[in-house]
């Protein structure tokens, strides 16, 4: 009898965690087609914000696969031929693993804080990385872009070389959608967190 029950309460609590991660996924979806333009090609958007509140409130993997589920996606209308989706994958990804791994074994405001300020930081890095290596180099071979093509793009005086552009302009762009998100991840989380824990 008591198999039973403990078998109906961890499928219970399976069927919880999919609905959980579906609602949530529906909402990074979504947050994802509402951008707003920054500087250049960079958009903000915060498609990562429903992800990272998994990542607090169910573990790394649930926040994870919120992260690639919205950019499969958001492949299917995709205007960079899904390099853009795959890079943010990476990027955002290692912003909501490292901010959900760190606050797993820190659970109260400070850890919350710290771990947010350092997944950003470590967003900042992956975005730099990235963009130097993956991304703008799948720009210029996909769209047969050089160099000064995509410097022209940006538009900003003093960048002129790609390790300029993602020391000037991708960098802060990270730290700042990092920023935002974890602002309102914290004003939110507190509030929400009994209803992504029931």
């Amino acid at each position: 009898m008591k198999s039973d029950v403990s078998v109906n309460r961890s499928g219970n609590r399976a069927v919880f965690m999919m609905t959980r991660c579906g609602v949530l996924a529906a909402m990074a979806i979504i947050l994802f087609y509402i951008e707003i333009p920054v500087v250049a090609f960079y958009k903000l958007d915060l498609s990562s914000l429903p992800a990272l509140l998994a990542g607090f409130a169910m573990g790394p993997l649930p926040g994870f696969m919120i992260v690639v589920i919205k950019n499969l996606a958001h492949m299917l209308g995709s205007s960079t031929a899904m390099v853009g989706e795959f890079a943010d994958i990476l990027m955002s990804g290692t912003f909501v693993v490292v901010a959900s791994l760190m606050y797993r074994y820190n659970k109260n405001l400070k850890g919350a804080v710290l771990s947010m300020v350092i997944a950003t930081l470590a967003m900042m890095v992956a975005g730099v990385l990235v963009n130097y290596f993956i991304l703008i180099p799948a720009y210029q071979k996909l769209f047969h872009m050089d160099v000064a093509a995509i410097l022209g793009m940006v538009g900003i005086k003093g960048v002129d070389s790609l390790l300029k552009l993602v020391l000037m302009v991708t960098a802060p762009f990270n730290l700042l959608k990092g920023g935002v998100i974890s602002v309102i991840t914290f004003l939110l989380y507190k509030r929400i967190s009994p209803l992504l824990h029931q």
